[in-house]
């Protein structure tokens, strides 16, 4: 971990990324940058090339060459990734992956670029900006799963998986979009979509999903909007929008990466794992991602023995020679020339029926309480909201901004209760036999037809996630009719990543199937300067832009305290506006009994207002309103503060 960034999170926390940079590009030569949600103008400049690379393409051990040769630094390779985030995320395609960015971010990348100038180790992801997905903690930054209700919530610290991963040098560039709750809201939301952060939209193809619930981090990592993402999954959510985005994603063994700090739907399926461009680059985020073991997870003692695992080590071109692998038959075209790479590499085929899930009833909904009450009680106490109820209340009390698509999951977890013996057996039992039957149906394929792994066409998500065992997916190639991505999937028993990794590694190398997002849906990209071909002053190029009418917008506002005593420190008010895709701009205001105060919303829609000292003691409601804007409606809430009179 960079010491530097700890102590910069506690005095940065207000100040967007995006701000540090026009900052910072005021005092030396360089692009200008916009923030997430911004209304980008076509520019006249094509997008920075750091150390002559093409960030489209550049993987981890590229950008880390360049580094170490001195071709470039990540100061300038955080100024270029958000450079792309305002050409692609807020501009251009208008892609929408990204939530927030992080203030800390440049920060960091000064503190990266200083210890490697001084020779110091530090580590395998040092100085590479990465994304991770809005239901993980990182301090200094809200934690919001895509809510509204959540809009204000902020960490006490980071969660494990992200101090490993800043251990191991990686930059947390700022948080993805997904869907709301991880998808575990309602029946029938749009993946990508939620009321905090509005749809993410796929790269690839603009009208087709982006999948989920990891949609921003598939869609910002196929989009390059940084050297890879962290997403996570219950069951597909890794995998689903990594095939949909044409990724490599990896869905661990559940146990091997801690969930403390992760915004949960299962404590017996939810994990972390790494999205990214290569197999080279998804083995080296694992191996940042691992943190041992964790007292607050009981899951990880069983993954104490992986913690130091490299596995990027092990990758070779050779790694399917001789080796047995059971494969589900499919009629894809692309998923039967992947077949035959794997046969031309040296594999033994052996046709296999897909493991049948678990029969036993899903275990989601009563964990979903259990575990999400657990994760926030651990917030600190100014956090909006204390348990799924309070959620569940204000959508009901803001259901023109929470409640599109309903909240049915939310409230059939809420009529669960655990602490009734009868409902708690039955959970107890649904649990450890869909356990039992889905390990059992994988690993019965696997040593009856005496295999390494299974391959699919995606067939195995959910037994795999079920079980709890290890997958990933990577591309096998795109559909002619369409350029749509089509994957090829392993699935292996518990604890076999390194296995997994170094096969997916060798038939990667000798596929070589897949291409980026801008060259296969080169109408997406025109205009947005990411490459010499979208240069917007290109001759013949047309980047007219239309106006849009203004979006509804949602304010919310909390108390750090909502108990103060007259004269001594003041209550401060968070406030946060949001409205979809679009970041809203200018002031906000507060009045309570002829007092008003205010400020001026940051680069993320955010500011925070101090209350005045003289108000006298007694009961306060304080209406914070937000003007709009010519692209952001008007929009008000109100908090409750009690000043108690100085003893």
């Amino acid at each position: 971990m960079l010491p530097l960034a700890r102590s910069a999170r506690r005095t940065l926390a207000a100040v967007s990324a995006a701000a540090l940079v026009t900052g910072l590009a005021a005092t030396a030569t360089g692009p200008s940058y916009a923030a997430p949600g911004a209304r980008a103008a076509a520019r006249a400049d094509v997008a920075p090339t750091p150390g002559g690379l093409d960030l489209a393409t550049a993987s981890i051990a590229d950008l880390q060459t360049a580094l170490t040769e001195g071709r470039t630094t990540s100061v300038e390779l955080v100024e270029a990734y958000l450079d792309r985030i305002g050409r692609l995320d807020s501009g251009g395609p208008s892609i929408n992956a990204i939530r927030h960015l992080s203030a800390d971010a440049l920060a960091d990348a000064r503190a990266a670029d200083a210890a490697r100038a001084a020779g110091e180790d530090t580590g395998p992801l040092s100085g590479i900006p990465i994304l991770i997905k809005d239901n993980i903690d990182h301090a200094g930054d809200p934690t919001t799963a895509g809510s509204v209700a959540l809009a204000n919530s902020f960490p006490a610290s980071n969660a494990p998986v992200t101090d490993s991963l800043e251990e191991a040098g990686a930059i947390i560039l700022g948080k993805t979009n997904l869907t709301e709750f991880a998808n575990y809201m309602t029946n029938g939301m749009p993946a990508g979509y939620s009321s905090l952060g509005g749809q993410v939209l796929n790269p690839y193809d603009l009208s087709q999903t982006p999948s989920g619930s990891s949609a921003g981090s598939g869609a910002g990592a196929a989009a390059s909007l940084a050297a890879a993402a962290v997403g996570t999954e219950t069951s597909g959510s890794i995998l689903s929008p990594s095939n949909a985005n044409s990724l490599v994603g990896i869905k661990p063994t559940v146990g091997l990466i801690s969930r403390t700090g992760i915004v949960p739907i299962s404590a017996t399926q939810d994990t972390a794992g790494p999205m990214a461009r290569s197999v080279a680059d998804a083995a080296a985020m694992l191996t940042g991602m691992t943190t041992g073991a964790d007292p607050e997870d009981p899951a990880t003692e069983g993954g104490v023995d992986y913690d130091d695992v490299d596995y990027t080590a092990g990758l070779s071109e050779e790694a399917l020679d001789g080796v047995r692998l059971g494969f589900v038959a499919s009629n894809n075209a692309e998923y039967n020339a992947a077949l035959d790479v794997l046969r031309a590499e040296g594999a033994t085929l052996v046709q296999v029926t897909a493991p049948a899930g678990a029969a036993a009833p899903s275990i989601l909904t009563p964990e979903f309480k259990r575990d999400l009450n657990a994760y926030l009680a651990r917030l600190p106490e100014s956090a909006p909201r204390k348990t799924l109820s309070d959620v569940i209340a204000y959508n009901d009390a803001n259901p023109g901004v929470a409640l599109k698509f309903g909240q049915t999951l939310l409230t059939a977890a809420q009529d669960t209760d655990l602490s009734d013996p009868d409902q708690a057996a039955t959970y107890q039992a649904n649990r450890d036999l869909g356990l039992q039957q889905s390990r059992t149906n994988i690993d019965t394929t696997l040593t009856t037809n005496d295999v390494e792994a299974i391959v699919s066409n995606a067939a195995t998500t959910g037994v795999g996630a079920r079980a709890g065992y290890p997958s990933l997916t990577l591309p096998a190639g795109y559909a002619a009719a369409n350029r749509r991505p089509v994957p090829i999937t392993f699935l292996g028993t518990a604890y076999s990543e390194e296995t997994l990794i170094d096969l997916a590694y060798d038939y990667e190398q000798a596929a070589q199937v897949r291409r980026s997002p801008q060259e296969l849906n080169p109408s997406a990209f025109a205009c947005t300067g990411v490459s010499p071909e979208t240069d917007p002053d290109a001759p013949g190029a047309d980047c007219g832009q239309e106006e849009a009418d203004p979006v509804a917008s949602v304010t919310l506002a909390s108390l750090t305290k909502s108990v103060a005593t007259q004269g001594r420190r003041p209550a401060r008010v968070r406030v946060a506006v949001a409205a979809g895709a679009v970041t809203p701009t200018g002031r906000v205001t507060a009045s309570t009994r002829g007092a008003r105060f205010g400020a001026t919303l940051d680069d993320d829609g955010r500011a925070v207002l101090t209350v005045p000292r003289r108000l006298k003691p007694g009961r306060y409601v304080i209406t914070v309103a937000y003007a709009g804007s010519a692209e952001v409606q008007p929009s008000r809430d109100t908090v409750t503060l009690r000043i108690n009179p100085r003893r």
